[in-house]
């Protein structure tokens, strides 16, 4: 087909269907969509709680326990591993297809009915203040990660071990502080670097050890500033540096931030990649518009895929791990195949439509909570004959008679499921990581907010009074509730934390895990792209600021390239194509 450009439905601006995508469609058997890829990715995260714990009980025993879900969800709630047994049948909640009211709702009405696991956990070993994870060890509030060891603090931490305070890292060891790291040992208060070792505060380096505060290096050892020492002359320079205190860490973090704005960005982070676009995209190919991919393949639209490998999947949030074809989909993946309109559905399941906490199961359409179970409809069980025939006429049935939502928005089949059936308001989801919006915004776009009395512990000490040298800080820490420098709640310390900051003489944080992770995230630029020119000047940036430091193809002149990149237009950084960024890295 050719291209075509339509109004989304939701915020009735244009956007574009392209050929290829016509294909991928055809090829999945769906309808072309109806809302911009902006509005479907923001319709499919208002259903991701990434990192937020609620107090809740076990629907089944009474238990108290943690949960993804806030008490006013409307769901019933079982403890994990509860819920992973046989004590209950979630074919004993099956129901007829009413053809009198719209499918949708009527799914709507049985997910309520069906429990549902406090978290998004599987083999998890003494950590159970984690979730979304899989195959963690010893953890302590980790979330969206897997398969790593004796670590605290972190979100998006994959096969990591020995790792604090990190957002968005993999294959890495003993790192603190840091955001985007692959590969790199010891590895703090640093952001996009690869194959490093023993850095401190340095940005997009790669194959680097011993250096601090540097950028855009490759391959460098015992440079300061981007400016090169010998050995002893470093180990002084450091010494002087004195950044085991909170007075030395915090001056010298000071310092690398303004640093950092001196030198040119590429437009998009990524390496290693053939035919990409989007952003923190790393060793795919053919993947366009997406963000924090890793390892992809053939994908559009997709995000939250750190777990390789992705293929051949459109509008994808939260997912991977040998995943493929799979559209309009969060939190979905794991070996599963050919998902569609689906949340939480992993561990090998194959063949799902609009379909919910689905595990291991193949040919559903509008389940909940089915386990390893074939050819159901609405939790109902059918043959296989009787399933393709009434499959087909729920989907006739709901292009007829599609779901409406107060915001005069329709759903006919190969639309995701409304934002208001989802159980979290937008301040519980990770929905203002990407589009922040006030109450009132919110509301006014269809999403719930929820207000919080949230009961706070009464602190014993102020972040302040933490003794400034990592040295002098006594066990004794450890039965401290400490008030958070920057917003005034209370947090703790951790004996294996306090552990590992004396073992790497990092001082002691003064602020709470939460202003710590927006601190880290505030690095990672949000899943919005703009239009924009290469600020490469001819011999120096449009600002001045940075002197290139080699010739480029466009000589004295004004680079012409044009790209897309999730800097908008009023951020400081300067921004460099590929080529000119390229020319610039030592």
């Amino acid at each position: 087909m050719k291209q075509e450009t339509k109004i989304c439905q939701n915020c009735k601006n244009q956007f574009t269907i392209e050929p290829e995508d016509f294909d991928f469609y055809e090829k999945i058997k769906v309808p072309a969509p109806t809302w911009c890829p902006e509005c479907r990715f923001k319709r499919r995260i208002i259903w991701r709680n990434e990192r937020k714990l609620f107090r809740g009980k076990s629907g089944l025993t009474g238990q108290s326990i943690f949960t993804l879900f806030p008490q006013d969800s409307g769901y019933t709630v079982y403890e994990n591993n509860e819920w992973h047994t046989d004590v209950w049948d979630p074919l004993s909640y099956g129901q007829e297809v009413d053809f009198s009211r719209p499918f949708l709702l009527q799914l709507s009405e049985l997910d309520k009915k069906v429990p549902k696991p406090a978290g998004s956990a599987l083999r998890m070993v003494n950590s159970d203040y984690s979730n979304n994870a899989t195959d963690l060890k010893n953890c302590y509030l980790i979330f969206n990660s897997n398969y790593t060891e004796d670590s605290a603090y972190g979100n998006g931490v994959d096969r990591c071990h020995l790792c604090f305070d990190n957002s968005h890292i993999q294959d890495c060891d003993r790192c603190y502080g840091s955001f985007w790291l692959t590969k790199c040992y010891e590895t703090n208060f640093s952001a996009r670097c690869e194959d490093c070792t023993n850095v401190w505060f340095s940005k997009d380096c790669r194959g680097c050890s011993n250096c601090f505060g540097c950028v855009n290096l490759r391959a460098k050892s015992y440079c300061i500033f981007n400016e090169q020492y010998s050995k002893e002359e470093y180990i002084e320079k450091l010494k002087e540096m004195d950044l085991s205190s909170w007075k030395g860490l915090s001056g010298a973090a000071k310092k690398v931030e303004a640093f950092w704005l001196k030198f040119p960005n590429k437009f998009m982070q990524g390496m290693q990649n053939s035919n990409v676009s989007g952003d923190f995209v790393t060793h795919s190919k053919d993947v366009l518009d997406s963000y924090l991919v890793r390892g992809g393949e053939n994908l559009r639209y997709v995000q939250y895929s750190q777990l390789p490998p992705t293929k051949d999947c459109y509008d994808c949030s939260v997912g991977g791990n040998n995943a493929e074809q799979m559209y309009e989909v969060v939190v979905s993946g794991w070996g599963g195949s050919n998902l569609k309109f689906c949340w939480e559905c992993w561990d090998n399941a194959f063949n799902l439509e609009y379909c919910m906490y689905c595990n291991s199961s193949s040919y559903l359409f509008g389940c909940s909570g089915v386990q390893k179970k074939q050819y159901c409809i609405l939790n109902k069980q059918y043959t296989k004959e009787d399933y393709e025939k009434l499959r087909l006429k729920i989907i006739d049935h709901m292009n007829k008679m599609p779901y409406v939502d107060k915001q005069g928005r329709s759903y006919p089949y190969g639309e995701f499921f409304p934002i208001e059936f989802s159980p979290l308001a937008y301040n519980n989801s990770i929905l203002p990581d990407h589009f922040p919006l006030s109450k009132e915004e919110a509301l006014a776009e269809g999403f719930r907010w929820q207000d919080y009395s949230a009961i706070e512990y009464q602190t014993t000490k102020d972040a302040k009074d933490i003794p400034d040298r990592i040295e002098d800080i006594q066990q004794d820490i450890l039965k401290e509730i400490l008030k958070c420098e920057k917003c005034n709640r209370a947090y703790r310390l951790i004996e294996p934390e306090l552990q590992f900051l004396k073992q790497l003489k990092i001082p002691a944080p003064r602020w709470c895990i939460d202003c710590r992770y927006n601190k880290r995230i505030s690095q990672r630029n949000r899943a919005v792209f703009y239009g924009r020119k290469c600020q490469c000047a001819g011999q120096k940036s449009e600002n001045g600021v940075y002197q290139n430091t080699s010739s480029h193809f466009h000589t004295d002149n004004h680079c012409p390239n044009q790209f897309e990149t999730s800097y908008s237009l009023d951020r400081p950084e300067i921004i460099y194509c590929e080529q000119c960024y390229q020319q610039e890295v030592v």
